[in-house]
């Protein structure tokens, strides 16, 4: 199991507050952050540890560069978040400003990136195309097919062990309840609208819900015939022993991708390989990522069947409130990673790297991302249950713009003016007849 910091629970236990929030990943805490800034009381419940699924299991990337441009605004701000957030709340959360650079030896992937910075630079981001010399000036690789690539200094890397237990301890500053190990069974729901939240614990009224549950929000909206379409793949990751510096940063190479740590080791990960297991959930929604099985983003998936078809966050069935639900059955989800690509990334790295000749992978593990089909967020109420808020499907995107959705979250929940247009977000987009757009940049 990775090691997350840890945070202590609130005291008490309430009967009642202005919003609950189920799930304590980064989207979850932050949204908690942001609310009781603005002095709303908010209780987190968490069926597990706080950040101890897909906020601790990434890469540790915080970017603008490279995202789609709907989403950009999300992104932008987010980066302006993660910025702050440590003199607001007095704690660490490892984000370091230290540029992201990509590289690329594909000439319609360079292209793509040109385009890209170009329409960027018109939402005020500015990122630098480069030639090989000047990549290998900027990082010290040694790739030797890097035709171009593409920096953006003013990003960055965090640290997921830090980052949301971080968070989670400044909306507890601020008066938010935190808890953990106590899972929400279901909505309560009076007069056609919610009501509160059914907790292991007991009751809690609410006129807002929160549901942020990542990989599990899915299934628990199915229980409530609530459409969330979702498939979850499995990526890998993996620590290297304490390494040189070559880069105080993070750098994407097509066929690698690395972040230096501040414990001094390197994450490392292969991109776009990950796994995904057939499941109830996933075959019915099936027909809703037609467009994402025929894109590239798909294409290196393994595809199997596995224990998660009969349990997890993509089973079938449904469950009383009275009883145990399968959020309490599986506190914290650890799927098995892919060690075939433990040796593969360390063979790439060396490549790039002759002096971490010496460096060995020394921990992996695999997170589970909760995918839409135009892999692009939920954040939104929901028509058929009023006073539901559901913010889900991150894509993969949800460690480095959970600040930005934690404030755009509080501001939809409090009325205020969001600072992005939430329209690109909706829930009913999946079901009013929209076409899905087709998922292009990441």
């Amino acid at each position: 199991m990775l090691r997350v910091n840890e945070v202590a629970d609130s005291d008490g236990f309430p009967d009642n507050v202005d919003v609950a929030i189920i799930g304590g990943g980064i989207v979850g805490v932050a949204a908690a952050y942001e609310l009781a800034r603005f002095g709303v009381s908010v209780a987190l419940f968490e069926k597990g540890y706080i950040g101890a699924e897909q906020s601790s299991r990434n890469w540790g990337f915080v970017r603008q560069q490279n995202r789609d441009l709907l989403e950009l605004p999300l992104a932008m701000r987010s980066l302006r978040r993660w910025g702050e957030l440590s003199d607001e709340i007095g704690f660490d959360l490892g984000f370091r400003r230290t540029g992201i650079l990509y590289g690329s030896d594909n000439p319609t992937e360079i292209e793509k990136w040109e385009e890209w910075g170009r329409a960027a630079r018109q939402q005020g981001f500015v990122s630098h195309m480069l030639s090989a010399s000047e990549i290998r000036e900027i990082s010290g690789v040694q790739h030797p097919n890097f035709k171009a690539g593409v920096w953006s200094p003013d990003d960055g890397r965090a640290e997921p062990s830090m980052a949301a237990p971080a968070i989670a301890e400044g909306a507890k500053k601020f008066g938010a309840n935190i808890y953990q190990t106590c899972a929400v069974r279901g909505f309560d729901i009076s007069a056609g609208r919610i009501s509160g939240v059914v907790t292991e614990r007991g009751l809690v009224r609410s006129s807002t819900v929160i549901c942020a549950g990542g990989a599990w929000s899915s299934r628990l909206c199915r229980q409530y015939g609530i459409a969330l379409p979702s498939a979850n793949i499995v990526g890998s990751a993996m620590r290297t022993s304490v390494a040189p510096e070559v880069t105080n940063g993070c750098l994407s190479a097509g066929n690698f991708a690395m972040r230096r740590r501040i414990d001094g080791a390197y994450t490392l990960a292969v991109p776009g390989h990950g796994r995904m297991e057939l499941t109830p959930q996933g075959l019915g929604y099936a027909a809703k990522f037609y467009e994402v099985y025929r894109s590239k983003v798909a294409k290196k998936l393994k595809i199997r069947i596995g224990k998660s078809f009969f349990n997890g966050p993509e089973a079938a069935g449904t469950w009383s409130l009275d009883d145990i639900s399968p959020f309490e059955k599986q506190r914290v989800l650890n799927p098995s990673p892919d060690h075939e690509w433990a040796a593969i990334a360390l063979r790439r790295v060396i490549s790039a790297y002759p002096v971490l000749s010496q460096v060995r992978v020394v921990q992996m593990w695999a997170g589970l991302i909760d995918t839409t089909p135009d892999l692009f967020p939920v954040i939104s109420t929901v028509d058929q249950l009023p006073g539901l808020v559901i913010a889900s499907g991150f894509s993969g995107h949800g460690f480095a713009t959970g600040p930005g959705a934690g404030q755009l979250i509080a501001e939809m929940v409090t009325n205020r003016q969001p600072f992005t247009d939430i329209s690109d977000y909706r829930l009913s987009r999946f079901s009013d007849g929209s076409a899905t757009k087709r998922p292009e940049m990441m």
